[in-house]
């Protein structure tokens, strides 16, 4: 991300695609990298929607008929009003309130709610007699290599997503991505920290309608209503942060790449940004349909999908961090069969599961389909590179120096000489 950082503001890039396009010269390699950011990211902004609704709606604003989706169109109103008239230096700023407030009500809840069900062990205890049929608290063995590759692919995926590379992007510095690198582990922690709030929604003998209600029912339930109010508003601005910067990076992939670079290539600044505000919105507005029309649920699992597209993008940007050794011709037909390959294997359950029984000869593996994806990508990425090789098939300019990938070290070094 450094290395990202770097070059990016050398050259004046402010999406993946723009770098992509910069680094192999290819305004479809690009187009390719700014589609499937712009698609992995709608269902991501809706389960972001889906996390301010059950808040909304925990809080006594329900409905019914048309009133019944009166929660998530406040939660929408909410999300965008706050990114139209701020931009990303609100949820820049916002961010570490956000986070302070997360991690007071996580560590607030799973010390005080085991200490009024009778401890951990009393917990895990009642989760394991409350599971639904065929759930355990440990993984079986069939289990062990589903879980290590979704972990390994959901963490290759998680830093290719647009509104990651924006964040990056914002940075001050590379010393400054360096710094909250080495603090990410401790967010991660939180996370586990939360799933265990499951456990103790089992425990307490709390019954929601539906999944995504347990953690707001959980804590109505436990304790006062002051508590209440500042954990659902933890929970509210948890989700719009993300969600904000989430439609500002979809918006600057069809401005810039898309927008501009096909449709007005002479548009000026002015033009551009104010595109970039209302695509903003209609990205947002296409979250809106897809949690009213669709069951809750999907927007889960079609999140799951976004990471297998996503992560097809890693090696036009990643690999092209260190060289330049693929083709782009080659990139894209990886790219292509990375997408219908891992769309076709997620298809193949239902869209229930990103994890995907590969067969071969006459064994069954069984992982998560962004990573076998990927090395299918990887494989005729290679391959195709090789034979364009050995064809002598000519390449774009590259419009990066080796020396923009470094350039913030290369003072600091000369300043110690």
């Amino acid at each position: 991300m450094p290395r990202l950082w770097s070059v990016c503001r050398q050259h004046g890039y402010v999406t993946p695609a723009d770098f992509v396009r910069g680094r192999y010269g290819s305004d479809l390699l690009a187009l390719a990298v700014a589609i499937t950011g712009i698609l992995a990211l709608m269902p991501y902004i809706a389960l972001q929607l889906v996390g301010m609704q059950v808040v909304i709606s925990t809080m006594g604003i329900v409905g019914t008929g048309l009133a019944e989706h009166l929660p998530i169109i406040i939660a929408f109103v909410i999300l965008a009003a706050y990114t139209y008239t701020s931009g990303l230096r609100a949820p820049a700023l916002i961010a570490v309130v956000k986070d302070s407030m997360i991690y007071i009500m996580v560590l607030v809840t799973v010390i005080a709610i085991p200490a009024k069900l009778g401890g951990f062990h009393q917990v895990f205890a009642a989760a394991a007699h409350g599971l639904p049929r065929g759930g355990a608290l440990i993984l079986p063995p069939g289990q062990f290599l589903p879980y290590a590759s979704l972990a390994l692919g959901s963490a290759l995926a998680a830093f290719m997503y647009p509104h990651t590379i924006t964040g990056v992007l914002s940075s001050s510095s590379g010393h400054v991505i360096r710094r909250n690198a080495a603090l990410l582990p401790a967010y991660t922690f939180l996370l586990g920290l939360i799933a265990l709030l499951g456990y103790m929604t089992i425990a307490a003998g709390v019954h929601p309608p539906v999944p995504s209600l347990a953690v707001p029912w959980l804590l109505a339930r436990l304790f006062p209503s002051w508590f209440v109010g500042f954990a659902f508003a933890a929970i509210a601005i948890g989700a719009l942060v993300p969600a904000a910067i989430m439609s500002i990076a979809a918006a600057n992939l069809f401005t810039r790449n898309i927008y501009r670079a096909f449709l007005r290539p002479h548009c000026s600044p002015r033009d551009e940004a104010w595109v970039a505000k209302n695509v903003s919105l209609v990205v947002k507005l296409g979250a809106l349909v897809f949690v009213l029309f669709l069951p809750t649920q999907y927007a889960i699992n079609l999140q799951l999908l976004g990471g297998i597209w996503i992560l097809q993008t890693f090696p036009a940007i990643a690999f092209g961090l260190y060289g330049r050794w693929f083709h782009h011709v080659g990139l894209l037909l990886g790219w292509l069969a990375g997408m219908v390959s891992g769309t076709a294997m997620a298809a193949s359950t239902g869209f229930t599961s990103a994890v995907y029984p590969l067969h071969i000869g006459h064994v069954t593996v069984a992982a998560y389909a962004a990573l076998d994806a990927f090395v299918l990508n990887v494989i005729l990425a290679v391959v195709a590179t090789l034979v364009l090789q050995a064809l002598r098939t000519p390449r774009p300019a590259d419009e990066t120096l080796r020396q923009d990938y470094d350039a913030e070290e290369t003072p600091r070094a000369m300043a110690a000489d």
